[in-house]
């Protein structure tokens, strides 16, 4: 029996070689990943859909996050990409922090999406006058860098340094500030839900004594009504921090501050209200076009970018920008009144 099967095997290989040989060759030139991605535009996501304040008032408009699709680089995206319009190569070195693979890049997106619809929440709710109080923090490391000799890894919440509570990145800095270069550190954190103890060394800087981590901070908070955010597992980034904190504004006050249009944007927000420059407002604003956005929000650093953009391609849709949240909500308002 094995023998009917090797030769019928062993006949298919030699009669079919040469288109075998082909599938390999295809599929080896799609594996072979280059130190490059590919930019390409994106879509837009309904945050109506996504968001849900629980006894919310329900609006005409919608707001919704742009976002920019990302190919990783290999043989034959790489050639499409000569051939089709706005489809760009980035070198990895541009979208990595150096000594950060891809992988590590995506975790810290991941927890700046986090930090980011914190903020959200808490300006939202803050300048729509309803009650949120935050209950406690948590200071995760963003990055290590290359000068760092530690055993931390990205997403670890730094709760004690030497025995000391940390509650915030200058905390961290006071400690660490305090040490000698070549110092060990005791660190107690959290890692998935579990304590451990970590080390790390110091060394000098031209900004003093340091252990080489960034941290960013998330919020616990207790919100009034409270509101669900949706989001899917491939999701990452800080960039849809503004919208998301609009479309929990819009559900939280009478009025409509979309005037029933679609509002298609990008911007970081951070926890006092500002509003932050993002990548690719190119990729965003096309793939706003193509899902036929009334208005475009972007932040005051990308704007020139966008107005350009939208003058090469005499694109039809109105754009704004905002350094804060507050100016977006104003200039909004400002764009019903004139209509």
């Amino acid at each position: 029996m094995f023998t009917k099967i090797y030769e019928s095997i062993k006949n298919f290989i030699k009669e079919n070689y040469k288109e075998l040989l082909i599938l390999l060759a295809i599929f080896l030139l799609f594996m072979i990943k280059l130190p490059y991605s590919i930019y390409t535009p994106g879509g837009t996501v309904n945050l109506n859909d996504r968001i849900k304040v629980d006894g919310g008032y329900e609006k005409d408009g919608t707001f919704n996050m742009s976002y920019v699709s990302m190919v990783r680089g290999s043989i034959p995206f790489l050639l499409i990409s000569y051939v089709i319009p706005d489809w760009d190569i980035v070198p990895s070195s541009m979208i990595t922090i150096e000594g950060e693979n891809m992988d590590e890049m995506l975790e810290r997106e991941k927890l700046y999406m986090q930090e980011s619809i914190d903020a959200a929440i808490i300006n939202a709710y803050k300048e729509a006058g309803r009650n949120i109080q935050i209950t406690g923090t948590k200071n995760l490391v963003s990055y290590i860098s290359l000068e760092a000799d530690t055993n931390l890894k990205i997403g670890d919440e730094i709760v004690k340094v030497n025995d000391k509570d940390i509650s915030s990145l200058e905390d961290l800095q006071k400690v660490i500030g305090e040490l000698k270069s070549n110092e060990e550190v005791e660190l107690n954190i959290l890692r998935d839900g579990k304590e451990k103890t970590c080390r790390a060394k110091t060394y000098q800087s031209d900004d003093g004594t340091k252990i080489g981590v960034s941290l960013l901070t998330t919020y616990e908070y207790e919100a009034h009504p409270s509101v669900t955010i949706e989001s899917k597992a491939s999701e990452a980034g800080s960039s849809g921090g503004l919208m998301m904190s609009l479309a929990i504004y819009n559900q939280l006050v009478k009025e409509d501050i979309t005037g029933g249009k679609k509002i298609v944007g990008t911007g970081t927000i951070d926890i006092s209200g500002n509003v932050g420059e993002i990548g690719g407002v190119k990729y965003k604003l096309i793939g706003a076009v193509k899902d036929d956005a009334d208005i475009f929000i972007c932040p005051e650093e990308n704007y020139s970018e966008a107005i350009k953009v939208a003058l090469d391609k005499e694109y039809d849709i109105t754009i704004i920008s905002a350094s804060t949240f507050n100016e977006a909500i104003k200039k909004l308002e400002e764009l019903n009144s004139s209509n």
